[in-house]
Formats: C-alpha cells, sequence, structure tokens
C-alpha cells in the first residue's frame, strides 16, 4: 500500500469519525431540544400504555380538551415501560401528537447512548487506522 492511498483510508476513516460524532451531537441535542419544547408548554395527563418494547412505546391520553391523543412516534425516553400500564406523561400542549415523554424522565437519559455510539464509533475508527497504518509499514517494507 502506498503513503497516498494509506493516507487516503486513514482521511476517510477519520471523516466517518467526525460524521459519527455529529451523529452523536445531533442525538443529545434533538433531546434537549425536545425537552425544551415540552417544558415551555407543559401539561401532564394520564396515559395508557398500548404497546412497548425496549426502544418504543405507544401510549393515549386524553386532553383536557376531551381529545384522545397517540403521539405518532410514541414516547420519549420510553425505556421501563410495559403494555397495560398507567403512567403520568408530560407533553407539549402545543403539539400533543408528537412530543410527549413519562413523567420524571429527561434528555439526560440520551447522553449515555449517544456518548456511547461516538466513543465505539471512534475506537472502531482508531483501530482501523492503525491496522492500515501496520498494513502499509509492512507492505513498504517487503
Amino acid at each position: 500500500m502506498t503513503r497516498i492511498v494509506q493516507r487516503r483510508v486513514q482521511i476517510a476513516l477519520a471523516a466517518l469519525g467526525v460524521i459519527v460524532t455529529l451523529i452523536g451531537t445531533v442525538i443529545i441535542v434533538g433531546a434537549y431540544r425536545n425537552d425544551a419544547k415540552i417544558d415551555a408548554n407543559k401539561a401532564t395527563a394520564v396515559a395508557d400504555v398500548i404497546s412497548a418494547d425496549r426502544l418504543h412505546a405507544a401510549v393515549n391520553f386524553v386532553t383536557p380538551d376531551g381529545v384522545l391523543r397517540n403521539p405518532k412516534l410514541g414516547l420519549l425516553y420510553p425505556t421501563q415501560l410495559s403494555t397495560g400500564q398507567r403512567i403520568l406523561v408530560d407533553y407539549d400542549m402545543t403539539d400533543p401528537d408528537n412530543l410527549a415523554r413519562p413523567v420524571g424522565r429527561d434528555a439526560s437519559l440520551a447522553l449515555l447512548p449517544a456518548l456511547s455510539v461516538i466513543a465505539a464509533g471512534w475506537v472502531l475508527v482508531i483501530l482501523l487506522m492503525v491496522g492500515v497504518a501496520e498494513t502499509g509499514r509492512r507492505s513498504r517494507r517487503v
């Protein structure tokens, strides 16, 4: 492997690391943005969990105007919920069909997964860069 090819591969790997970092950052910023929107126009309701798994929970709740709501993308921070539960949810009064979360949960729950993705991405990138450097060094030595 020539030095030029090695350098280009390493630059591409570094770019991949930057992209993974940006994705993780967008996840964190988005979570805090959603929480800020909910907190700015917060209302609370009792919700029925109609389906739940590790990454998604669908709920129904009634707003004070008597309308049954079912957030299209489910709840934010849906872990540890099970079908049939009745929970309190905070929701954005101006957008109850999109922004709702269980009471007491917030964007801090998004930090660990997002930072883990960033860290794992960089570990992989660094390992691949070292592998490319070692492969280049060995191929030039022969």
